[in-house]
């Protein structure tokens, strides 16, 4: 494989790393937002790693709830002047607009794997759990999810903790709306242990409908990699069709952390 492309893969898992790589290689979002940073996530402008998909399912713990039409909420930025973004394989299309009375995110992705990226410290002490709303227009049909070639998924919300000084001492979790896996199961990433995925929803039963999910990020983070975090270094969301050579079109609208 050549060297550039294996530095796209290991950044499609770990954005992060990569950004702190290519600092100088600022990249801001244009006025179509044809950026992304997700899925392999590698980047310019990033402080930690993000990672993918995996093999072996488990059974989940009760730490979440799903809601279904709980009503949107506005993403956290009525623009994204302070998100950072990264394409790995085309441009997923990121931007604001209007949808059910709230000021969302859309996502649409057409063969294409980027990421939005938002660099921020967030106190998990006091507000552990993380919600937010998204919605999902269309599964990817039947691809193996758990492989690096099947490394796909309609929508996906990540979390990252910087585990030391170097760019690539990272540790991820991904909460993904799986198009084959069972929901509830999670699995580690094939591109690196320090990446899990979470199958938080799945299948074609609520498509297009508003989802509110709720995890304990503390508590996810102890159950996978049996860390005790305090601090979130940033968090991401992505949409991401390139592995399977589709098209996928996600909506997020309110993200927030909280007590409880």
């Amino acid at each position: 494989m050549h060297t550039s492309m294996i530095q796209s893969t290991a950044c499609k898992t770990q954005p992060l790393n990569c950004a702190v790589a290519k600092m100088n290689a600022t990249m801001r979002m244009s006025a179509t937002w044809n950026a992304a940073l997700p899925i392999g996530l590698g980047a310019a402008l990033f402080l930690s790693t993000f990672a993918a998909l995996a093999n072996g399912a488990l059974t989940d713990p009760p730490l979440e709830t799903s809601l279904t039409n709980p009503g949107t909420g506005d993403f956290p930025d009525t623009g994204l002047d302070n998100w950072l973004v990264h394409s790995f394989n085309g441009e997923t299309l990121y931007e604001i607009v209007d949808a059910d009375g709230a000021k969302v995110l859309r996502g649409s992705s057409a063969d294409t794997a980027s990421v939005l990226y938002k660099k921020e410290k967030i106190d998990i002490t006091k507000t552990p759990w993380m919600e937010w709303t998204w919605r999902v227009e269309n599964t990817l049909g039947p691809i193996n999810e758990k492989v690096k070639a099947g490394d796909d998924f309609p929508g996906r919300i990540y979390v990252v903790v910087q585990t030391g000084f170097l760019p690539w001492d990272s540790t991820t979790v991904n909460y993904v709306w799986s198009s084959t896996s069972e929901k509830g199961s999670h699995w580690e990433s094939p591109f690196t242990g320090q990446s899990i995925m979470v199958a938080v929803e799945a299948g074609d039963e609520h498509l297009g409908e508003w989802k509110t999910e709720r995890r304990n990020v503390v508590e996810d983070f102890k159950k996978f990699f049996n860390m005790d975090i305090t601090r979130l270094d940033g968090y991401a969301v992505m949409v991401d069709t390139d592995n399977s050579d589709k098209a996928a079109t996600a909506y997020f609208g309110n993200i927030s952390f909280n007590a409880e």
